[in-house]
């Protein structure tokens, strides 16, 4: 039954914790030892569990001042007095420090949460609290496989201080005394849950009018009532100086000194200390990234002697010698209006690379890669349902998962759970409906702006070409076509980053609008927004140039088309080397443009907030790192930004090496080398470059793993016509079969003459394509067309039944 919110709801604070002023709530006998680190308040004693952030010029307001900026400056006063003053009514300790330097003065307010207030909110989040120490051996696939194979194990390493396993449940305040080490006030709730629990304080905490959605910390932050809101690391992540026993090592120095260093690159990551420290969602992101990194060797070492291969061919290959041999006397139809005749002995050097990429083990792979990429899939569900059974998160998007305080604030009514039969936020599912349709009108808008687009770089080709041939440059007019190819990817791929920077803010903003119950769901929601336009995004001129490009072209005397100019033509050596170089300049250019702003911009951006908080001492060259307390260190540090743009990197990478790998058996090698320095990127800036972020559970990867299932159902279908109407492989098997078995004379068969009207002064030329003098199509053409259609069929039977038994 569901009951509309009163009207009173705009000045009621959401935490009705009034009532749990009784110290006796939730408490123990015996008390912990404090905790001897610096991540405490002034007395020495009291554990600091988040802090609070804001800077304010030194100097008072001045009448000068413009209007707006005063009144914006007294609005964040206000909102910041109420915010706090409704955290203080909560039962939570505050202690502020104040720094002020030349310009700026920075306040920090440290909270912590008494016992009483952690077991009220531990109960109310449904929190999992240990019961019993699990012993359970630890060992994953490579690892097995090594030992059955009598191979030493050169990945492995012994990670000091294990975190140990429990069988945990839900935590009742009732039942405090059946749970482990319940009589340590300190050390009953781990570090992370103490962070969890004031994160959900302050994320349902009101500080204004409630209609008007002016509740939570998260949104104080964008208005710019406070610049940042975190918990603090657990100290340096330096080793300490001197001799050192493991034990008295933190878990952030562990991270580093055993993960986040480069020479760690060979080694196992420590999955479970990364989910103490972290928690769960970090942890399974790394595990997954692992995973698909070890995954990943057999795929690029295959495609490393596929290449191998095809340099071979470039030797011994009879069309390519007819190519370079006998092509001076084949004269070809010009490529453009303006064009002139060329010689088919001038692409020799192209046509040569072009079988690295097309060759007959073109197929194998595919079909290898198909396989593969099932298998990876159906053998990461496994391990992923073994990492959330030991962690304890295998049912917690049913049971545990909360609603997005978000949710639970601008939600007109309520309903009762009829599993808990506690009163839950409710939103009509009819009113989320028509605003998930206006998202999804939004998503179309979008995707027709990047055919847009890709329709302006199409015609930029065409058009640099024409010019290029007017300049009557010798060189230029040679390598027009590459020339504008090249130009057309680097162009392509510039208004790809553009459009996903201005995507990715749209999307978040109509995620939020649809009013999603819980974080998995808005989570999922704009995962999928933002993908569906990736995909378009980064996909549309890859699947322009293997299936469209030169398939609408016509022939000498009859071409087509589009706004006055004629349609594009693949180039002189075929489309499938210009798919394999628009897929390098896209993929390897993504990823060496993101690994440089991983790798660079956090430097740069930490050396500035230092910078800019101490610009005092750092003029001076003061070494001010032992003085300075260490929520100051740690606001210096970098906001952790999530991990969706992780996970969109990677599964991008993920389409472009399975869904196009026929065109480029490399793709999965350079992936490899990318993902090896991702790894060592991503910890880095997890432990050393990020504040801590707030943990959170989760108990698989989200949509992502639907979304890949996707790709790989893709990949199939597009490997399959890739070999099929982009490739030379079935038009040289079938010229096999009709021929004595070999392929001299392939080019002869491959090429037609132009009709009389077209030639000039008496010269015939020649183009691709199976038609007879008067532009028609020939009984070959029709017989390969059968054939393509059949090898489709087949390609598709075999690799959905390999998908079917790995299911």
């Amino acid at each position: 039954m569901m009951k509309k919110k009163g009207g009173i709801e705009d000045s009621a604070t959401l935490i009705t914790l009034s009532e749990l002023h009784d110290p006796n709530y939730g408490t123990i006998d015996g008390s912990g030892a404090p905790q001897k680190d610096r991540n405490v308040f002034s007395d020495g004693v009291t554990r600091i569990d988040f802090v609070l952030v804001w800077d304010e010029p030194v100097t008072p307001l001045k009448a000068s001042e413009p209007e707006d900026k005063t009144s914006t400056q007294a609005t964040h006063r206000k909102w910041r007095e109420e915010f706090l003053s409704k955290l203080q009514t909560a039962g939570l300790q505050q202690e502020q420090k104040e720094v002020v330097q030349s310009k700026t003065k920075t306040t920090y307010v440290l909270l912590s949460a008494p016992w009483n207030i952690l077991c009220y909110y531990a109960e109310e989040i449904s929190l999992r609290v240990p019961l019993q120490v699990e012993t359970n051996e630890d060992s994953n696939w490579s690892e097995k496989i090594l030992h059955k194979l009598h191979i030493p194990n050169i990945l492995a390493q012994q990670v000091p201080n294990p975190p140990p396993d429990y069988y945990t449940c839900q935590f009742h305040t009732k039942k405090l005394e059946r749970f482990l080490d319940h009589e340590n006030k300190d050390t009953f709730f781990k570090t992370t849950q103490r962070h969890q629990i004031l994160y959900e304080i302050l994320s349902r905490t009101p500080y204004g009018a409630m209609k008007r959605g002016e509740v939570g910390i998260a949104r104080l932050i964008t208005e710019g009532a406070f610049t940042a809101a975190y918990p603090l690391h657990e100290g340096p992540y330096h080793m300490p100086r001197g001799p050192a026993g493991p034990e008295s090592l933190s878990t952030r120095q562990i991270l580093y000194q055993y993960w986040a260093r480069w020479a760690c690159w060979k080694k196992y990551q420590p999955l479970h200390h990364i989910r103490e420290y972290f928690g769960e969602k970090v942890a399974l992101y790394f595990a997954w990234l692992g995973f698909y990194t070890g995954w990943l060797l057999p795929a690029a070492v295959v495609g490393f002697f596929l290449s191998l291969f095809g340099i071979w061919l470039m030797v011994t290959d009879v069309p390519a010698q007819e190519v370079c041999h006998n092509g001076e006397n084949i004269v070809m139809c010009p490529l453009c209006d303006i064009c002139s005749y060329w010689n088919l002995s001038s692409i020799c050097t192209t046509f040569r690379v072009g079988l690295l990429f097309d060759n007959g083990g073109t197929v194998f792979f595919s079909i290898f890669m198909s396989l593969w990429a099932v298998t990876f899939l159906e053998h990461w569900k496994r391990t992923c349902a073994v990492l959330s059974h030991r962690w304890d998160c295998s049912e917690f998007e049913e049971s545990e998962e909360r609603p997005r305080p978000e949710f639970a604030a601008m939600a007109p009514t309520t309903i009762r759970n009829p599993v808990t039969g506690a009163e839950e936020p409710h939103f009509p599912e009819t009113s989320r409906f028509r605003r998930i349709i206006t998202g999804n009108m939004v998503i179309i808008i979008m995707v027709a702006v990047v055919l847009i687009f890709l329709i302006a770089i199409i015609l930029y080709r065409s058009i640099l070409s024409i010019i290029i041939y007017k300049s009557h440059n010798a060189f230029f007019i040679f390598s027009a076509g590459r020339i504008a190819s090249l130009t057309g990817s680097v162009l392509n791929l510039v208004v790809i980053l553009l459009l996903s920077k201005v995507y990715t803010y749209l999307a978040q903003i109509l995620t939020r609008w649809e009013m999603h119950r819980t974080q998995t769901k808005y989570e999922d929601a704009f995962t999928l927004k933002v993908f569906i336009f990736q995909f378009v995004n980064f996909y549309s001129s890859p699947v322009y140039i293997a299936f469209f490009k030169g398939r609408f072209v016509g022939y000498p005397g009859n071409y087509y088309k589009l706004f006055g100019i004629r349609n594009e033509d693949c180039g002189a050596s075929g489309c499938l080397i210009e798919l394999a170089q628009e897929l390098l300049v896209i993929m390897v250019g993504k990823q060496v443009i993101n690994n440089v702003q991983e790798f660079v911009l956090p430097k740069i951006k930490a050396w500035w907030n230092k910078r800019k908080l101490h610009p005092t001492q750092r003029e001076n060259g003061a070494n001010i790192t032992e003085n300075v307390a260490p929520w100051e260190t740690d606001y210096e540090l970098l906001m952790c930004e999530g991990l969706f743009s992780e996970y969109l990197e990677m599964v991008l990478q993920f389409g472009f090496i399975t869904i196009f790998v026929a065109a480029c058996p490399l793709a999965p090698f350079f992936a490899l080398v990318n993902n090896w320095v991702e790894i060592r990127l991503d910890s880095q800036k997890f432990v050393c470059e990020y504040r801590r972020p707030v943990a959170e559970r989760a108990q698989d990867i989200g949509i992502w793993f639907t979304i890949l299932q996707v790709i790989t159902y893709l990949a199939v279908i597009s490997n399959a016509f890739l070999i099929a109407f982009t490739s030379d492989f079935l038009p040289r098997l079938y010229y096999r079969y009709t021929t004595e078995g070999s392929l001299r004379g392939y080019m002869d068969f491959t090429l037609s003459v132009a009709p009389n009207n077209f030639t000039q002064s008496h010269m015939q030329c020649r183009y691709r394509g199976f038609r007879d003098d008067k532009g028609h199509h020939t009984p070959e053409y029709y017989n390969l067309l059968a054939i393509r259609l059949g090898f489709v069929i087949i390609f598709e039977s075999s690799s959905g039944g390999q998908s079917w038994i790995c299911t």
